[in-house]
């Protein structure tokens, strides 16, 4: 590889560092996250991170001359996203931009797909932008999902003798750790619908083109991020059951209850980093194995979630009845 593209991935760590310490310095009109009943943090917060991680992987890309339309899907996602931090844009807009690129991705990357089949697409891209979104709420969480997981995509595709799609996931991943330097439980910035959406959309979208190019199969980009989209699924879809407005921001994501439980931001980073490093290394080691070995690896992840969900469940429900309990005392 030669030097100059071995390099990108720096350029791209540097660029989001350098871009976030401007808009720290200016901080100064920038877009606020102001404590809510539905936060975990006490003070109010600059959630400006995600334009650093954009601009360092903006510059990825057009150094190694990808692509344009991931590139300008990526950029119209950010500047829809930004303008939504500042101004909390309707539902609906929001919705329908996710769409509109989600449609434009798989329209252009997948034509050879059958038509059904590009509408799920579709949906599961819509899906993996904003559960990413929804994942974005403890220090430290997005940043590091995003530092393991395209870095599990960049060795996959270096693995299989991509070097222009390793450098690109490698260099979003680097992004990530710019910005994971100032988001690092106890965090300076925020990530903001303006990071965690395009991370979700390209998520996604190197999740599809790895798996068009037959450098893995689908389940491969499921595992490797598999603590966000096990997390959001699970809490979405008791959600729905319960008939809440499943839309509306909450406190009751299994990562969130571990803050509440008294794990704090820190560890709970940290315990998720290493179910994330888990994810990847399996999901990487079970590229090179039998099918029989794939399907116990598969097995194995889930049983992994349940136990672990369960273990959660349980917690909160003491938790909560002790709080119940110590009410009805006083």
């Amino acid at each position: 590889m030669p030097l100059a593209v071995a390099l990108v991935p720096v350029a791209s760590a540097l660029a989001c560092a350098a871009v976030i310490l401007v808009l720290l310095k200016r901080s100064s009109g920038v877009p606020l996250d102001h404590p809510n009943e539905r936060s975990l943090h006490e003070a109010p917060v600059p959630r400006v991170g995600g334009l650093g991680i954009v601009a360092g992987t903006l510059l990825a890309l057009v150094l190694v001359r990808a692509e344009p339309l991931l590139a300008t899907l990526v950029a119209a996602l950010a500047a829809v996203s930004y303008a939504d931090d500042r101004a909390h844009l309707p539902i609906v807009v929001r919705f329908a931009a996710h769409t509109a690129a989600a449609a434009a991705f798989v329209h252009i990357a997948a034509t050879d797909v059958p038509l059904p089949w590009q509408a799920a697409v579709v949906l599961a891209v819509v899906w993996m932008t904003n559960l990413y979104n929804f994942m974005d709420g403890s220090d430290g969480l997005a940043g590091g999902m995003a530092l393991f997981g395209f870095g599990a995509y960049a060795l996959a595709a270096w693995l299989a003798g991509d070097l222009v799609f390793a450098v690109v996931a490698a260099s979003i991943a680097s992004a990530a750790a710019g910005f994971l330097a100032f988001n690092f439980p106890p965090a300076k910035v925020f990530m903001g619908d303006a990071g965690s959406i395009p991370l979700g959309f390209l998520a996604a979208a190197l999740g599809i083109l790895g798996w068009h190019a037959g450098h893995w199969p689908l389940w491969f980009p499921a595992l490797v991020f598999s603590p966000f989209v096990v997390d959001a699924t699970v809490t979405l879809a008791r959600r729905v059951l319960r008939g809440e407005r499943f839309w509306r921001a909450h406190r009751t994501h299994y990562y969130q209850r571990l803050v509440q439980l008294g794990w704090g931001h820190r560890n709970t980073a940290l315990a998720e980093y290493a179910l994330m490093a888990g994810c990847g290394a399996g999901a990487l080691w079970a590229l090179g194995q039998p099918t029989t070995a794939r399907i116990a690896m598969l097995v194995g992840a889930a049983l992994v979630f349940v136990v672990l969900a369960a273990l959660v469940d349980v917690a909160w429900r003491r938790h909560s009845q002790g709080r119940q309990d110590g009410a009805h005392a006083s």
